[in-house]
């Protein structure tokens, strides 16, 4: 009786030590099992809902096409851990809006969830950061496998839908190339000669003298090649016709990079 009581004891001295180590695993393996739940577990109502209502996107789809959306979304979700910054939760109409622009970006590549990015950061607003010095809307960290997030910025992109800046979008088309450079175990995003074509026709555009009179981009695009793909991605789908009107060389690369083009989708809807 009395080696019981001192298992016992020592048990749960053990939890409360550890209960840290041991939630962590919990929700690794929570994470792990992502894949099978989005399989076996019913999409929730409230997901539906929440899409049907605030993203236009989804309401533009088939029934069919609704349903596969539906299920990337729900994986999204179970592939990653909201964090909460400066709020007490990240709110399930959080984290499924988000999750939506990441499915939005990547509805054309079946087999890609950015998985390498396991953290999601959502800030209420712009944040400060201690290492730049200045306040942010978001960025991604491929060290650290962490999208950052204003959350009043990103419902800015889409309340307004056609000024080319939607930080959801902007943000997931960094951590898309960066997946396609890390080369990540679930699939490699992109053919590489296709990338390859982008970013010398972004090079060209930012560098010869042929293209100084473009203006479709904002200059901010030129800041490097990741930044230039991310704004491209913003005007992909915000501006479709333009963007094809103006540069459809590139407009046709983005359309084989992403297996999709909204242009198709909007003629569909």
């Amino acid at each position: 009786m009395i080696a019981l009581i001192i298992f016992s004891g020592v048990v749960i001295v053990a939890f409360f030590y550890y209960r840290e180590e041991i939630g962590q695993g919990y929700t690794y393996a929570g994470r792990q099992a992502a894949p099978v739940k989005s399989l076996v577990l019913p999409v929730p109502q409230r997901y539906k809902e929440i899409l049907l209502k605030y993203f236009p996107y989804y309401q533009m789809l088939s029934a069919e096409n609704k349903g596969k959306f539906e299920k990337k979304v729900v994986r999204f979700i179970y592939g990653k851990q909201f964090i909460p910054r400066q709020v007490d939760e990240v709110t399930v109409e959080a984290k499924v809006l988000i999750a939506a622009s990441a499915v939005q970006l990547t509805f054309g590549l079946p087999n890609v969830y950015l998985s390498f990015f396991r953290r999601i950061l959502v800030y209420p607003n712009d944040y400060y950061s201690s290492i730049t010095k200045r306040y942010h809307k978001g960025e991604v960290n491929p060290r650290f496998g962490v999208i950052v997030l204003s959350w009043q910025s990103f419902v800015d992109g889409y309340i307004y839908p056609n000024d080319s800046k939607n930080l959801g979008l902007h943000e997931m088309a960094h951590a898309l190339r960066f997946e396609s450079l890390i080369r990540s175990e679930e699939y490699p995003p992109f053919e590489s000669e296709l990338l390859e074509q982008f970013d010398d026709y972004a090079h060209r555009v930012c560098n010869d003298p042929e293209f100084a009179t473009q203006t479709f981009f904002r200059p901010y695009a030129c800041t490097d090649e990741h930044e230039f793909f991310s704004v491209a991605v913003e005007n992909f789908f915000e501006r479709s016709e333009l963007f094809k009107a103006e540069m459809s060389e590139l407009y046709a690369i983005l359309v084989r990079l992403l297996g999709q083009d909204p242009i198709l989708l909007k003629v569909g809807a």
